[in-house]
């Protein structure tokens, strides 16, 4: 199970892994501080709020990444600014078996 884009956030297409990254810091694109000016800047890894959780594989052509969650009731939903977000135990799973490179296919 995973969360994807909310309304008028949601994306398909194909892109690629281009990086791959155990317990990222975050700073929020400019989408994300557009629509929610109080957003930090910056938030550590580790923090219970940085929304990229255990892992996060990002892609290529935009600002989208597959990553895990320090919310595990928001999987399931159409809950993201458009990325791929699935509990932490899976994204390490998955981090363990994706290479960079590896083509991504998101489908409605």
């Amino acid at each position: 199970m995973v969360g994807v884009g909310r309304v008028g956030r949601q994306w398909v297409g194909v892109s690629a892994i281009d990086g791959k990254h155990l317990r990222p810091n975050w700073a929020p694109p400019a989408a994300i501080k557009r629509a929610r000016p109080n957003v930090p800047d910056f938030i550590p890894s580790g923090s219970p709020a940085n929304p990229m959780g255990a892992a996060a594989m990002t892609l290529a052509g935009g600002e989208y990444a597959i990553h895990g969650t320090n919310q595990p009731g928001s999987v399931g939903g159409f809950v993201s600014f458009g990325c791929i977000r699935m509990h932490n135990e899976d994204i390490l799973d998955l981090f363990g078996r994706v290479n960079v490179g590896t083509p991504v296919v998101v489908r409605r």
